[in-house]
């Protein structure tokens, strides 16, 4: 594959995409999505690194409403009141990633403080509402805008933010909140003490946004690693679970086209090609070997059969006529599920990856050789292979 001209490079990634949706629920939509995916991989750094990408399901609306967010973005946590008075965007946002709870807690059930005068409980209740402020305090100091803690944050904590123009969200999920840490910078804090810069993360842009019926906070320009996010739209649940599965495959499919630069024409032509060259190959070695490669052969045709197969078309057919194409030097010729014939693979831009090949071939005959390697089984005798005892039949005399 020419990775040089950029143009042609997406427009192939594209294409790959598509061939890995056309089999799927979303077949319809394949030119909208694979679009999507091929705009998703190429956001990534270049390890593609697969967790960098996150998907959100919105039930309600047309598949063609999801969008792709270039950044981080995670649907809206349980909140308290006072939230609706918090600002909603931000430009140049600090981020505190924590790992505290910012809230009340009612004490133990098995704890036990004994005072002997109310000034003494007063005391305990007061030393606890200072721990909280001292919190609040110390975050509020080090220049924070938007707070997100894998912990509740409280009603008093979601009010003295909002008092103080910040932003916060309790409760954060801990796979968007480390996604939001690699992005954004910074690491989750679990003191509020060294709120310094360097462990604070930035975004250019953070806006909350109501998506259907759900709302989603958005962070975009994240400066460290390259993330971003699926908000997928759709009617019933499972079908957002299917689409999300399909989306899934796409990715994979284009990230190893990325990866690995060499493909191969599918639809069976490569297994007729290599089954056409082994048996060509066989009949000039003498020996047993010769039957052993012609075995080979013979197997590989069990692809483009399967196809042939799950389709309904005649298997027989068609294979006589790919081996007819393959024997004149055609290739790429393989099964053409559409048209119910044979056609030209590669020019259809029915591709797989090389690697994928390779790999498979390797699989099966590290499995065909340790089968043959085994000389012997034991089989297990049946335990206790008697006959049962005959029992007394109803109104059997005795």
């Amino acid at each position: 594959i020419e990775k040089s001209n950029t143009v042609e490079h997406r427009a192939l990634l594209e294409k790959c995409a598509a061939t890995a949706l056309s089999s799927k629920l979303v077949s319809h939509q394949k030119g909208f999505f694979s679009k999507m995916v091929v705009d998703a991989v190429l956001l990534l750094d270049d390890l593609l690194p697969l967790n960098m990408i996150g998907i959100k399901k919105v039930n309600g609306g047309a598949l063609e409403d999801s969008i792709l967010v270039d950044g981080v973005s995670f649907k809206k946590t349980f909140s308290y009141a006072g939230f609706e008075m918090q600002p909603k965007k931000y430009n140049n946002p600090k981020i505190a990633l924590l790992n505290i709870e910012l809230e009340l807690k009612a004490e133990r059930d098995n704890a036990e403080v004994r005072v002997k005068s109310v000034s003494e409980y007063q005391k305990i209740v007061d030393a606890e509402w200072n721990i909280l402020y001292e919190k609040l305090d110390l975050i509020h100091k080090s220049g924070v805008q938007v707070v997100l803690s894998k912990l509740p944050i409280g009603d008093v904590a979601t009010q003295y933010f909002a008092d103080r123009d910040m932003f916060c969200a309790g409760r954060v999920p801990e796979e968007d909140l480390k996604r939001t840490m690699k992005a954004c910078g910074g690491s989750v804090m679990s003191t509020a003490h060294d709120l310094t810069d360097s462990v604070l993360g930035r975004c250019e842009y953070f806006e909350e946004k109501q998506i259907g019926g759900e709302r989603f906070n958005i962070f975009t320009g994240c400066p460290n690693a390259k993330t971003c996010t699926f908000i997928l739209r759709g009617g019933a649940e499972q079908f957002l679970e299917e689409t999300e599965r399909s989306l899934h495959d796409a990715i994979m499919i284009v990230r190893r086209t990325i990866k690995n630069d060499s493909v191969v024409a599918g639809g069976g032509a490569i297994e007729m090609e290599l089954s056409r060259a082994l048996r060509d190959y066989s009949r000039s070695i003498a020996g047993k070997e010769q039957l052993l490669i012609g075995a080979i052969a013979k197997a590989l045709e069990v692809i483009p059969r399967q196809l042939c197969d799950n389709a309904g078309f005649d298997a027989t057919n068609i294979l006589n006529k790919l081996r007819q194409k393959h024997a004149q030097g055609f290739s790429w010729y393989g099964v053409d599920i559409n048209k119910e014939d044979i056609s030209d693979n590669f020019e259809a831009c029915v591709w797989e990856p090389a690697v994928v090949k390779i790999n498979a071939l390797t699989a099966a005959s590290e499995a065909t050789c340790l089968i043959l390697s085994v000389d012997e089984t034991i089989k297990n005798p049946k335990s206790g292979d008697g006959q049962p005892p005959m029992g007394r039949g109803m109104g059997r005399p005795m």
